[in-house]
């Protein structure tokens, strides 16, 4: 049995499907899980939202626009996952 009032532990390894998480708990993830790539010293960072209607997408992009972490931002090309995912690059930290 799952255990719902524990946090979820994820693997910072530079790439974050949110196939599995709530709406509601997109904008927090994302904040905590690029902060966590950043102090590791990841660069960059490949965000799986799915193709589906385009909903999750638009609201990851309008996270990362508001992000101080984020440098930039496409869309994944053929070999990346193509617009079912988006490639972050992180602000370097300051020392």
């Amino acid at each position: 049995m799952v255990d719902e009032s524990q946090p979820v532990r994820i693997p910072i390894t530079g790439e974050l499907d949110l196939h599995t998480f709530q709406p509601a708990e997109i904008a927090s993830l994302l904040g905590e899980y690029l902060a966590a790539c950043q102090e590791r010293g990841l660069g960059e960072v490949r965000i799986i939202h799915g193709k589906g209607t385009g909903t999750l997408r638009e609201t990851v992009h309008a996270l990362l626009r508001r992000s101080t972490l984020v440098a930039s931002f496409r869309l994944g090309d053929e070999t990346s996952g193509g617009w079912g995912a988006t490639l972050v690059r992180l602000k370097v930290p300051p020392k």
